[in-house]
C-alpha cells in the first residue's frame, strides 16, 4: 500500500508538471504565447517570424517546433497547448476540414471562427505539393508528367511519412491517376532526398518551394489532370489572441502578401543550404520587409547541451522512478496470486507492443503536447521488463528455500523481505537495467511532441541533413544509457552482495 501512495503522489506530479520543450526565450520560461512549427524547414521559419512578431508586440514567446505531423498541432490548437502556428489552405480543406466540403477563402474562415481559430490571408505563395523525379531519369524515361508514370509502373516511389496516408496524398494521387506501381515506401520528407540522390529511390513527393528541388536537379512532372488543390500559406491563431494581445493580431496580418515563392524558396536556402539559423533568417526578412527589428537570441552550444539534459533527465528520472515503484509491487503480486499472473503480465505485455511513437501520440488528447505526455508514455513503456523480471525472480527461488523459511515459522511479509526479495534483487535488477535502457532511447522520441531532451538535435539533425547536430543528440543518449546502467550494476556489485549474506 505504501509503494502504491508513493506511486499516485509521483503520477500527480508528473500532471502538475510545466511543459517541457524548446524555447528560446530563457530569461522568461513562463511563456504567454506559443508558436508550434511542423517538422520541416519552412514551418519552423514561418514559426520563427511568427515568434519574432509576438516578441515585438510585447508578449513573451515560446516555439515549439517540430511538433510532427498536421493533426498534432492542430489539436494542440483547438486545446489552447499553442496559440499559432503555420498551416496550408489546401491542408486545411482537404485534410482537416474535409467534412465540410469548403471551396472558397471565406468558407474556410467562417468555418475556423466556429472552432475560435483565425486565419490571415494568405502570405504570398503557393506550396502545393508536387512529384519529382530525377531530369536525367526524366530524359531517359520520358517522364514530363504525372499521368507518365503509369508506363513505369516499376519506378521505385518514396513518399513523406503524412503523404502516405492524407486524403490529398499518395492515396488519392494513385486513385485519381490509376497509378498501379506498388513499390511505395513511407519516409521522413528530408530523408527523401538522401533516397533520390543515392538512387535507391526514383519518384519523391516535394513542396514547391523546396530549396532541395534545385539543388538535387529535380524536375517536377506537371499536375497534368490537375490533383493537387492550392496550398496557400496562412497563419492560424487563436481567436482569444484578439482581445489578449490586438497588436499581435494586428502584425501577423501585415504578413499578408509580403512572401512570393521566390522569396520563401531563398529563406528555406539559407537554412538548408546555407547553413544559417531559422531564428537569424525570420529577423532579417522582417527587418528588409516590414521594418521590424526583431533581436535574434544567440545560445551557445553549451547552453543547448544543459537544457536537453535537463530535459532528458526529467523524463527519464520521473518516469523510470515511477515505473519502479510500480512495477515491483505488481511483479511480487503477480508471483504471489496466481490468480492475477496472466492479468498483469498480459496487460503489461500488450503496452510494450504499441510503437513508441503511437504510445506517444495516444497520450497528447489525455494531457496535451510537452512533457507529462511523453513521462506517462515512458513510464507505461518501462512496466514489463521490471514486472516479469520480479515475477521470475521470485518464482525461480528454490521450493526447498521457501519450505525452510516456512518452517522457521516466519509470517508471509517477513519471508518476502528477509529471503524472496533479496534472493531475486538480481533477476529484478537486470529488468530495471533494461527498462533503463529503453526508457534513455525512447525519450529521444519526446522531442517530436515538444518535450525536448536529446531528440530535438537529432530531429533537428535529420531535417537540415546535419550529421554534427544528429550526433549531439545521439552520443549524450547512449552514454547516458550506458551510465544509468553502470548505476545499477554498481548497486549490484556492491550493495547486493551484503544483503545476500545477511539473508544466507
Amino acid at each position: 500500500m505504501r509503494h502504491c501512495m508513493v506511486f499516485l503522489l509521483l503520477f500527480l506530479q508528473i500532471l502538475l508538471l510545466p511543459k517541457i520543450g524548446h524555447s528560446e526565450d530563457l530569461d522568461d520560461p513562463v511563456a504567454r504565447i506559443a508558436i508550434g512549427s511542423k517538422s520541416f524547414t519552412e514551418s519552423v521559419i514561418l514559426g520563427e517570424i511568427a515568434r519574432h512578431i509576438a516578441r515585438v508586440s510585447g508578449a513573451s514567446t515560446v516555439h515549439k517546433r517540430q511538433l510532427g505531423g498536421t493533426s498534432i498541432l492542430w489539436n494542440a490548437l483547438l486545446a489552447g497547448e499553442i496559440d499559432i502556428y503555420p498551416e496550408y489552405t489546401g491542408t486545411l480543406m482537404q485534410e482537416i476540414l474535409v467534412n465540410e466540403r469548403l471551396e472558397s477563402l471565406t468558407g474556410l474562415q467562417e468555418s475556423l471562427k466556429q472552432s475560435g481559430i483565425r486565419m490571415t490571408m494568405p502570405l504570398g505563395f503557393n506550396n502545393t505539393y508536387a512529384i519529382g523525379v530525377k531530369k536525367q531519369l526524366a530524359k531517359e524515361l520520358g517522364l514530363e508528367r504525372i499521368s507518365d508514370l503509369n508506363n513505369h509502373p516499376d519506378l521505385i516511389m518514396g513518399f513523406s511519412n503524412e503523404f502516405m496516408d492524407r486524403n490529398d496524398g499518395w492515396p488519392g494521387l494513385q486513385r485519381h491517376y490509376k497509378l498501379s506501381h506498388k513499390n511505395v515506401t513511407g519516409l521522413d520528407h528530408d530523408l527523401a532526398y538522401r533516397g533520390i540522390e543515392s538512387d535507391s529511390l526514383q519518384v519523391i513527393d516535394l513542396y514547391a518551394t523546396d530549396a532541395e528541388i534545385d539543388y538535387y536537379q529535380l524536375q517536377i512532372l506537371e499536375d497534368d489532370l490537375v490533383f493537387f488543390p492550392a496550398y496557400q500559406a496562412v497563419i492560424l491563431y487563436r481567436e482569444d489572441i484578439l482581445a489578449r494581445n490586438p497588436r499581435l493580431a494586428e502584425s501577423l496580418n501585415q504578413l499578408t502578401g509580403k512572401i512570393d515563392a521566390q522569396t520563401m524558396i531563398a529563406m528555406n536556402a539559407k537554412v538548408k543550404l546555407n547553413g544559417l539559423s531559422e531564428s537569424q533568417v525570420a529577423a532579417t526578412f522582417l527587418k528588409e520587409t516590414l521594418n521590424i527589428h526583431s533581436k535574434v537570441v544567440t545560445i551557445s552550444h553549451w547552453q543547448q547541451f544543459l537544457r536537453y539534459s535537463k530535459e532528458h533527465l526529467i523524463l527519464v528520472f520521473v518516469s523510470l522512478s515511477s515505473a519502479i515503484l510500480l512495477s515491483i509491487p505488481l511483479g511480487i503480486l503477480a508471483a504471489k496470486r496466481t490468480g492475477f499472473a496472466h492479468l498483469i503480465l498480459g496487460a503489461a505485455s500488450m503496452i510494450q507492443t504499441i510503437p513508441a511513437l503511437a504510445l506517444f501520440v495516444f497520450m497528447i488528447p489525455l494531457l496535451g503536447i510537452g512533457g507529462p505526455p511523453a513521462i506517462v508514455a515512458l513510464f507505461l513503456y518501462s512496466l514489463l521488463p521490471i514486472i516479469r523480471n520480479t515475477y521470475s525472480g521470485l518464482n525461480d527461488i528454490p521450493m526447498h528455500i521457501r519450505e525452510s523459511a516456512v518452517v522457521l515459522g516466519l509470517p508471509s511479509a517477513a519471508r518476502l523481505r528477509i529471503v524472496e526479495l533479496p534472493l531475486a534483487a538480481r533477476s529484478i535488477l537486470a529488468g530495471i537495467k533494461t527498462s533503463a535502457v529503453i526508457n534513455v532511447g525512447t525519450a529521444t522520441l519526446g522531442a517530436l511532441i515538444g518535450a525536448g531532451g536529446y531528440g530535438q538535435p537529432i530531429l533537428t539533425g535529420i531535417r537540415l541533413d546535419d550529421t554534427s547536430l544528429i550526433l549531439q543528440g545521439a552520443i549524450p543518449a547512449a552514454a547516458l544509457a550506458l551510465m544509468v546502467q553502470g548505476f545499477f550494476e554498481l548497486i549490484e556489485r556492491t550493495i547486493l552482495p551484503s544483503r545476500l549474506n545477511i539473508s544466507r
